[in-house]
């Protein structure tokens, strides 16, 4: 009994001992954490692992271990746990954020989050203890979602001389910032021409989510020239790795329509210009 009760009291004391040191003792030269990079960047609903580690894998004694995780959001800068562990006591602060004790014995002190929320975005600081050494890294932890684009062609009536437009769609993307470019490829050119006239983007709108979504609409006066030619929405986003771009080549059948139209016009134009003629003449 007495020998468990000594246990019991020297592992509280360390437990004591290894707070103590998270929160009063100044960071030590002797003890470093590699936080892969300054800032990592991961996809909206995504789990993350953000890297906490000691340099080189050492063997530890996890009683002497001590590990306390800290977010700074982004909006209101103020600074709350996320998770802690030192003796016996482990406590998640965010819903299903894990440190693996078992990773603690390497050194591996990285801080797991299922799921990730926007609001989650901001500055996250590893502060370890191995004692009698301390040692902290921050990085900023980003968070993106990238746009469901959509690409299509309003229907009109080329032969009442309506306006063609074209409409690329962009939905639940983060953050707000984007690009939109057109462009397009004709029959008798294959090179890309961009577009810089004839097309305008909407206003940006916020989604439930805090997502946003944005419609750019190109027109286009009716043409022969323009069935057959393939049109491009290029969208550039911090979430894309490369530009986005989306096709649509309008129907010939609407050129052929036209050239029907346009016959059609001349077998009723041609008996009235003959009678008129015809009238003059024998006037």
């Amino acid at each position: 009994m007495a020998s468990s009760w000594v246990s019991e009291w020297q592992a509280g004391y360390m437990a004591s001992l290894v707070l103590v040191l998270l929160w009063c003792m100044p960071i030590a030269g002797g003890l470093e954490v590699d936080m892969a990079g300054m800032t990592q960047m991961v996809f909206l609903h995504d789990n993350v692992t953000i890297t906490c580690k000691i340099p080189g894998s050492p063997r530890l004694d996890i009683d002497t271990v001590g590990i306390i995780w800290f977010v700074k959001n982004e909006l209101n800068k103020s600074e709350v746990k996320v998770f802690e562990f030192y003796g016996n006591h482990v406590e998640s602060f965010r819903p299903g954020a894990t440190v693996p004790l078992l990773g603690l014995e390497s050194g591996d002190a990285s801080l797991h989050l299922p799921e990730v929320q926007l609001w989650e975005a901001g500055e996250y600081r590893c502060m370890l203890v191995v004692t009698p050494d301390k040692a902290e890294g921050k990085i900023m932890l980003e968070v993106v979602a990238y746009p469901t684009i959509r690409l299509f062609v309003k229907p009109s009536t080329v032969r009442n001389d309506e306006e063609e437009h074209i409409i690329c769609e962009l939905d639940g993307f983060y953050p707000e910032a984007f690009s939109i470019k057109w462009g397009k490829y004709t029959l008798k050119d294959s090179q890309f021409q961009e577009i810089t006239e004839g097309h305008v983007t909407g206003p940006t709108l916020k989604n439930d989510d805090g997502t946003f979504n944005v419609s750019s609409y190109l027109t286009l006066k009716p043409s022969l020239e323009d069935h057959g030619t393939t049109y491009q929405c290029v969208v550039l986003h911090r979430s894309l790795l490369v530009p986005k771009k989306l096709n649509v080549t309008l129907s010939e059948e609407g050129a052929k329509d036209v050239h029907f139209a346009f016959l059609a016009f001349l077998v009723l134009l041609f008996p009235a210009a003959y009678a008129l003629w015809r009238c003059v003449l024998y006037k």
